[in-house]
């Protein structure tokens, strides 16, 4: 039996979309609390560089494989593994939360666009039970959340919602952050960290056209889009890709893998 791929002392143990839908309705019906997050090439970036990042994505349960260079360097240690985004898990689990009666809280992004994604959700899935919605600030960096955000107050709210999954709408580092800390203080609660998922459902973002994100040059459409903001990201990005593919090769030439199955549809 092949072993889930470890990337840089992290363990993707979520292979395919459907791997964790399951495991977050799964867990989320027994009242298992839990974090779940998405890993990418930014936060091997910023794991490397924050003590608090690496205990916050030490803390997480249910991880995947956010991204093709990602999938890549999981399938070059033999794992079938597909490319699963916050973004692209939010519709199939609020229809999953629906069925099962299952309430959700959200966190983030801002309100414009929480409200517009939220109504078209409950257009889409009318059973959908929303326990609870805001857009707190929240302050802080690569280093920790700010002492000044009342963690206790926020997890107080989402226990009495009855709530059992949250969306953490945040970005990275702060949904990341943000779900380590309230894991500890919710423990019925489970935790995602979906990014713009919610951006992306009310338009207030465009997404690639799904041929670049079926292909992985779905980075490429939110770089022309947003070059200042994601130029020197991205470099650093690639340069440590470039660093973990060369490694990759170097150990597969010492420690060939073995056969890969074919992923699961």
């Amino acid at each position: 039996m092949i072993q889930p791929p470890v990337i840089e002392g992290v363990c993707i143990n979520l292979a395919t979309q459907n791997d964790a839908i399951e495991a977050a309705i799964t867990r989320a019906a027994r009242g298992d609390g839990f974090s779940l997050f998405t890993l990418n090439l930014d936060h091997l970036v910023k794991l490397r560089a924050s003590a608090a990042f690496r205990r916050a994505y030490g803390s997480a349960g249910l991880i995947s494989a956010d991204g093709a260079p990602i999938v890549w360097l999981a399938r070059r240690q033999g794992a079938a593994v597909e490319r699963t985004t916050g973004a692209d898990l939010v519709e199939p689990l609020s229809a999953q939360a629906a069925a099962r009666g299952l309430s959700v809280y959200v966190v983030g992004p801002g309100p414009i666009a929480q409200e517009a994604g939220l109504a078209r959700l409950k257009a889409t899935y009318p059973d959908l039970i929303i326990a609870g919605a805001e857009t707190p600030m929240v302050p802080g960096d690569d280093n920790g959340l700010a002492p000044t955000f009342d963690v206790d107050a926020l997890a107080e709210r989402i226990n009495a919602s009855g709530a059992r999954l949250c969306l953490l709408c945040l970005g990275a580092p702060k949904q990341e952050l943000l779900a380590e800390a309230l894991n500890r203080r919710c423990p019925t609660v489970g935790f995602l960290g979906v990014g713009a998922a919610l951006d992306f459902i009310a338009g207030e973002v465009s997404r690639a056209p799904r041929w670049m994100q079926v292909t992985g040059f779905e980075w490429t459409w939110r770089l022309i889009s947003q070059p200042r903001r994601l130029g020197l990201r991205y470099a650093r990005c690639a340069l440590l890709f470039g660093e973990l593919a060369i490694k990759s090769m170097i150990r597969q030439d010492r420690d060939p893998p073995a056969p890969m199955p074919e992923p699961a549809r």
